[in-house]
Order: structure tokens, then C-alpha cells, then sequence
């Protein structure tokens, strides 16, 4: 013990993909140059190095804006096959049009083609090997639960990643209805030979202070630690599964569970935020002028109305802003009061939700991220109506007005719509995470999964 089956954890089989995704493709254009006098990737160039830097860094830009690392995605064969197509093309097209960091354009554009070809065959291949073998289920985890009943039915909840976990078996008091997993009622659990039976990698222990963890178990797991078998909390869990705060951390003790990023304290980290959030906003401003007269034409012929509206929000530290956007609804949409957006919402013109799915009707709102009332990243801002029904609804709820809201957000990008108490109470565990974790690799993730968004017009 640890027993000795081989798994993936989620960030191990991402790392997998990212580095056979590189690996891959070069390994292939050496192969060619041994057996063919292909010349445009010649190896025997002394530039062959930064040449390869420069395709690897295409490939995984390209493959996260593309979704290649999401599991999901690359564990079903037409969405790897639809992903590595697009990331590929785009791929291959800034490639040969950066000729410092590639090679010249050759005189037999042909060979631009056969660049093209490896290049989609040989990512196919690894990645078909990746669905085969890696994410078959002799390397899955196998997760064994303590908890009581409502903690286990969270777990069971948590379907994100759910393709590379498998809870084998749950010690609890009593058994869960409808379950179809082993239960073992907590006063016979042997948890050393459990976790032998059922080749256990993780276990996963009630986050409160249960009953159900009595002195016995308590020694078990002790002994079992002391083995170097991996032990976490059912909240630690839950916020790894979903990338989001768990609701049991926001009690009237939350601040032994949830801190500030460090990097809010971090001058030069707030610092850069904000002349990123200047540099976007002015490019973003120069795009609005350029869109106005396209959306102008579209707005009279599919809108009818005002083209732009401002509408009062609520900002960094609750105080009231008006956010400018391109209208999107009928006209008096809201004449029976104010009603939370709904997906398909009727209101929504035609010629609206396009603005929508393509987060066109948003640009506008690089006016507001120029004057500091929001940022790029940050929780999407709600209407002082809404806010005053969800602070009564959802405790906690004020502590997202801690930073600046933005244009996009991880909540916007992990749970883009929000019609009921639930999805709003939901999307503010997503927004207490980013502000909980911060920084600027997060900060990159959420712009990458924002232009995925747009491409793939899943905006609201």
C-alpha cells in the first residue's frame, strides 16, 4: 500500500496531451527528413530549434482556444477530430506567415500542404492512442468515500471530469437510494482492506466534523496516510472536481476556508491588470467604432429601436455604475419590471442573438473598462435589483463585489447562463474561486476559454 495500480490524475493526462502534442509532430517532420528530401521543416537547418519553439507554442495556443485539453473533448473521437481540424488549420496559417520564427516560404506551395497533413495525422494519431489506451478504465482512480448521506450525494453531483474518477465504494451510516455502489456501513469498515479490495488511489473524507468519523476510523485513516495513500476532504474534492468554492466553506467561519488571492496584494501584479485592462479597452474601442456602422445597418433591419442602451449595475465594493450596450431586445422588453435574461429568451430579437452569440452586444463595454468602473476579468456585474433579491437569497452573495466586475469572468465562461436563484447561487461559487485563486495564468485561461466562447458562439 499505495496499491499498485496505475492512474491519471486530471492535470497528468493534460500534461500527457500537451506534450505529445508538441512531441508528435516534430518527431514526425525528423522522420520525413530521414526518408525524404522534404525541405520546408529541414532539420539540418541550425534554425530547426526555434522553429520548433515557435510551432509548439501555435499548437498549444491554438489547442486551448480550440478546447484540446479539455477532457471532455478529447476523450470523444468527432470533438477531437472537429478540435485538432481547427487548431491545425489556424495553426499552420500563423506558422507560415511568421517567417522570423518559421522557415521561408518554400517555392513548391505544395509542401505548405504536406506541412498541413503531418501536422493534422500525426496529433490524430496520439490522440486516438490517447482515447484507446489512456482513457480506458484500467487508468482511472478509483475513490473510496466517508461521508454521510448529503456529502456523498455532492460528490455523485460532481460530473465535470467525472470520465477519470470512479468511486468504487462509500462508508456510511446508511445506504444512499437508487445508489449502485458498494456501501459498507460504517461500524464493520476495514478501511485497509477496502482499499486493497477495490485497488483504492483516493480517499475522500466528510469536510465537517461528523459523527461518522469516530476514534476507530480516525486511527484507520492515520495508519492509512502513514502508507502514502492520498486523503482529502469532500470540499477539497468538490473544488477540485469543479473548480469552484464549495458551499459548506461559506459558513459564519468562512474566513478559516477562504482568503484573498495573494496576488490582490501584489502591486505589480494589480498594476499590470490594469494596463492590460487600458490596452484591451482602447483596441476594443477602436473595434466598436469599426462594428457601429454593421451593427447600425443590422439594428434598422432586425431591431428597431435605440441601438445602444446604458442600464445601472453594480460594481467593486457595491457601488452603481451604468454599463453601455448594444441593445439586443425588443423594444419596452421590460415594462412589467426587470426579469433575469432567459436562454432562448423570447424577448431577444433575431438579429440580437446573434449580437449575443458572438458577444458583439458586450464591446460597447470597453468604455466602462477605459473609465476603471470594470475590468477585463472579474464576476459579471448584476442590476441593484437583482442583487438586493440574491444578498436575501444567497448568503455571501456581496463578497463578489470585492474586486472590480468584468466583461468576461470564470463563472461567465464555467456557467454561462443564470435564469434562477440556483444558477446565480452557482455562478458565485465560480466567482469566489477566481477571486479566491487570482493570478495571471487563471487571468490568460479565462481570456482563452472567452475566445472559445465567441468562436463557438455560445454566448448568452
Amino acid at each position: 500500500m499505495p496499491n499498485s495500480k496505475i492512474h491519471f490524475s486530471l492535470s497528468e493526462r493534460k500534461l500527457y496531451l500537451r506534450f505529445l502534442d508538441m512531441f508528435f509532430p516534430i518527431f514526425s517532420f525528423y522522420l520525413i527528413s530521414l526518408l525524404t528530401d522534404y525541405q520546408y521543416f529541414n532539420f539540418n537547418n541550425p534554425q530547426i530549434f526555434t522553429w520548433s519553439i515557435s510551432l509548439s507554442i501555435y499548437l498549444l495556443f491554438f489547442g486551448e482556444i480550440f478546447e484540446m485539453y479539455n477532457l471532455k473533448v478529447a476523450s470523444d473521437i468527432y470533438l477531437t477530430l472537429r478540435s485538432t481540424i481547427l487548431t491545425v488549420v489556424f495553426a499552420t496559417l500563423f506558422y507560415v506567415f511568421t517567417p522570423y520564427y518559421s522557415p521561408l516560404l518554400p517555392q513548391n506551395r505544395l509542401q505548405i500542404l504536406y506541412f498541413f497533413g503531418v501536422l493534422l495525422v500525426a496529433i490524430l494519431c496520439h490522440r486516438f492512442i490517447y482515447i484507446k489506451f489512456i482513457f480506458s478504465p484500467r487508468f482511472l482512480k478509483n475513490i473510496l468515500v466517508i461521508a454521510e448521506e448529503e456529502e456523498i450525494e455532492k460528490i455523485l453531483a460532481c460530473k465535470q471530469h467525472q470520465e477519470i474518477n470512479t468511486i468504487k465504494c462509500y462508508v456510511s451510516n446508511e445506504r444512499i437510494e437508487n445508489d449502485t455502489l458498494n456501501f459498507i456501513n460504517v461500524n464493520d469498515a476495514n478501511i485497509a482492506f477496502l482499499v486493497k479490495e477495490y485497488a483504492i488511489n483516493e480517499i475522500v473524507v466528510a469536510s465537517n466534523n461528523s459523527k461518522l468519523i469516530t476514534k476507530s476510523i480516525n486511527n484507520q485513516l492515520i495508519a492509512i496516510f502513514e502508507k502514502g495513500l492520498n486523503i482529502k476532504s469532500v470540499d477539497s474534492f468538490i473544488e477540485d472536481e469543479t473548480f469552484r468554492v464549495s458551499e459548506n466553506k461559506l459558513t459564519h467561519n468562512f474566513y478559516n476556508y477562504f482568503t484573498f488571492s495573494k496576488s490582490h496584494q501584489n502591486n505589480l501584479y494589480m498594476a499590470f491588470h490594469r494596463i492590460l485592462d487600458i490596452v484591451i479597452a482602447i483596441i476594443g474601442i477602436l473595434t466598436l467604432v469599426i462594428l457601429v456602422p454593421v451593427v447600425l445597418l443590422g439594428n434598422l433591419l432586425g431591431n428597431r429601436g435605440k441601438l445602444i442602451y446604458t442600464q445601472l449595475r453594480v460594481g467593486k465594493r457595491g457601488k452603481v455604475f451604468k454599463i453601455i450596450k448594444f441593445r439586443s431586445m425588443v423594444s419596452n422588453a421590460e415594462k412589467d419590471g426587470a426579469v433575469w435574461a432567459q436562454k432562448n429568451d423570447m424577448r431577444v430579437t433575431k438579429f440580437g442573438r446573434l449580437l449575443r452569440k458572438s458577444r458583439i452586444d458586450e464591446i460597447p463595454q470597453f468604455i466602462n473598462v477605459l473609465k476603471g468602473e470594470m475590468s477585463l476579468i472579474g464576476p459579471r456585474p448584476e442590476r441593484p435589483e437583482f442583487v438586493k433579491q440574491l444578498e436575501n437569497e444567497i448568503p455571501y452573495y456581496a463578497m463578489r463585489h470585492v474586486i472590480k466586475p468584468g466583461l468576461t469572468g470564470w463563472a461567465q465562461v464555467m456557467h454561462p447562463y443564470a435564469s434562477t436563484f440556483q444558477d446565480q447561487q452557482d455562478k458565485l461559487m465560480y466567482d469566489l474561486y477566481y477571486i479566491k485563486e487570482r493570478n495571471l495564468l487563471m487571468d490568460f485561461k479565462i481570456i482563452v476559454k472567452t475566445i472559445s466562447t465567441v468562436l463557438f458562439f455560445r454566448g448568452n
